[in-house]
């Protein structure tokens, strides 16, 4: 069976569909996950929307989301996500920062409430079922199918998930922000020899002074963490929306002359672990 990987959403903050925004993707920050007959998606940013639609033409009637965190840029393409709408299709909804706070639920629900949506959650059709969890516990999704996570330092908490299956292993660490010279041990831990690992790298070294406190991180820390624990490859994820395809492209060079294993997440783009 096989350990697919496709990006549906790339970018970090904000949705940019713009013309300078075409080579790397516009909508934020969604990964799905195929792995032993199980479909996982990661976040539910703008770019779920399209694999709602490609999920319709496929038959795909199941899948599990593993939620990073809920700020908005995570969660505002739920509403689209027209699986949702559909009474024989079913979801189950995780997340890891929010057993204290209410729970997943009241989460997705209160984005769609009115005044600032005008369809409520209830009117989505399909069978959803919620789960919170406190970042640090592992848990299986099935026999083949294990999850371990991590709790990010980010605003409002975040998790960052290992999945592993038949011996190859992905790791999603977004939102998170590291502290100057000091490695973050729960990363460390987290991506420890994993075939891929997708990180947040929304600045660059020379940018992040002047963002500590916003809860992000850059492409070269990543760098330095997955070199640090023999992680095999880096994938440079949720991007800046100031980052336009130039900007883009020159770290692309950049990252791949520091570390071979490194590249930049694309939208659409595809990665196989088998």
């Amino acid at each position: 069976m096989s350990f697919k990987i496709k990006f549906w959403g790339v970018r970090g903050s904000i949705a940019c569909p713009s013309p300078n925004h075409i080579a790397f993707g516009g909508n934020t920050s969604c990964v799905e996950v195929s792995a032993g007959g199980e479909r996982i998606i990661l976040d539910a940013g703008t770019g779920v929307r399209n694999l709602g639609h490609w999920m319709l033409k496929k038959n795909v009637r199941f899948a599990r989301f593993l939620m990073s965190h809920t700020h908005w840029d995570h969660i505002n393409g739920f509403p689209f996500f027209s699986p949702g709408f559909r009474k024989d299709h079913r979801f189950v909804i995780m997340a890891g920062h929010l057993s204290d706070s209410g729970g997943i639920d009241k989460v997705l629900a209160g984005q769609m409430a009115q005044p600032t949506f005008p369809v409520p959650i209830e009117m989505m059709g399909a069978k959803l079922e919620y789960e919170d969890f406190r970042g640090g516990d592992t848990f299986t999704l099935s026999r083949e199918i294990k999850v371990r996570t991590a709790p990010l330092n980010h605003p409002n908490g975040a998790t960052g998930y290992r999945i592993e299956y038949r011996g190859k292993s992905m790791v999603y660490v977004t939102d998170t922000e590291h502290v100057i010279g000091r490695p973050d041990e729960n990363i460390l831990d987290l991506i420890a020899g994993a075939d891929l690992v997708i990180y947040d790298s929304t600045y660059t070294d020379e940018e992040f002074p002047s963002k500590i406190g916003w809860g992000h991180s850059t492409w070269q820390e990543a760098v330095r963490l997955c070199r640090a624990v023999d992680v095999k490859t880096l994938a440079i994820f949720h991007h800046d929306p100031d980052h336009e395809d130039l900007f883009m492209e020159r770290i692309e060079r950049e990252a791949r002359s520091t570390w071979i294993g490194a590249f930049v997440a694309r939208e659409h783009m595809r990665f196989n672990l088998t």
